[in-house]
């Protein structure tokens, strides 16, 4: 469950103009066997678990790992149609926020068996010191984000907020169990910061991501796997250890899933054509609408 979510990852950043027989190719090959390699390399008594490597429920083994996918994703891609045009960004507008609130929602409780779960026991100390760490990160996320986002663009934004909430989960998912309750909050605040911030980062580098990917889950797992050795209470971890885990990943990863989307765009294809993307990856792709009624959008 854990490869598929890294795999889900990559679907938000490259949406709105890739194939999706090119995307399922290159899920398969990604998380059979990509994944299953370096997730061995922790959990389950792997070399970095031994060179005192931490994370408890995949910071960077299923949010960094998915995230260095959504990044070479996007730059073998590039942007969507009318993205950025004349040097100005312009964005485009949420389907639906009430979808989107709900969405985060169903995955703020689902974190808690994904976080807890991780324990491997039903230990009640350990599972219950967990959800709590896991909650306030996410409320923290919350707060620091809606607050930044409304100094930045004068109104508090919804979906700044809502990605907020998912930095913090992001975050802390590493060092949950070894965190005190108070560090999880400072950990879940800076993590919703780094949220705003780093989504006005990727568009100024023109890295488009619909859904905010890259700045949830890539920058937030990185700064989540480096908390566990700033604020570890059991005093077995390290800044160092966390740094030289988190570069262990980053390079078969991002490179992996690289070579993996390149192989794709050179042989099948990898994107949609122009027309198919202006007209909606419903029709193109699927020969139906999941609404139907709505305007073509033809002036970018």
């Amino acid at each position: 469950m854990f490869a598929a979510t890294a795999a889900t990852i990559v679907s938000g950043a490259v949406a709105e103009r890739i194939k999706l027989s090119s995307f399922l190719v290159f899920t398969l090959v990604y998380v059979t066997v990509v994944y299953p390699i370096v997730g061995s390399w922790t959990w389950g008594g792997g070399w970095l678990a031994d060179r005192g490597f931490h994370d408890l429920a995949g910071s960077t083994l299923v949010h960094s790992v998915g995230g260095w996918a959504a990044l070479a994703g996007i730059m073998v891609l590039g942007p969507r149609i009318g993205r950025y045009r004349n040097g100005k960004i312009y964005a485009f507008p949420a389907h639906s926020i009430p979808l989107a609130t709900i969405g985060v929602f169903m995955l703020w409780f689902g974190w808690w068996g994904f976080n807890a779960g991780s324990a491997l026991s039903a230990d009640p100390k350990a599972t219950s010191w967990i959800l709590v760490t896991t909650n306030l990160a996410a409320v923290a996320g919350i707060i620091s984000s809606t607050a930044l986002s409304w100094i930045l663009a004068k109104k508090p934004d919804v979906t700044m907020a809502l990605n907020g909430c998912l930095a913090g989960l992001v975050a802390i998912t590493a060092g949950a169990d070894v965190v005190t309750p108070l560090n999880s909050w400072i950990i879940g605040a800076i993590a919703g910061i780094l949220v705003v911030l780093s989504v006005y980062m990727f568009d100024r580098l023109r890295l488009d991501d619909p859904v905010g990917a890259l700045s949830v889950h890539l920058v937030n797992g990185l700064w989540g796997t480096l908390a566990v050795g700033i604020f570890d209470m059991t005093g077995n971890y390290s800044v160092l250890g966390q740094l030289f885990g988190m570069a262990a990943y980053a390079v078969p990863c991002f490179f992996g899933a690289l070579l993996i989307f390149v192989v794709i765009k050179k042989t099948m294809g990898i994107r949609v054509s122009e027309k198919e993307e202006l007209r909606g990856l419903d029709v193109g792709e699927h020969g139906q609408e999941a609404y139907s009624g709505f305007q073509i959008f033809t002036n970018i």
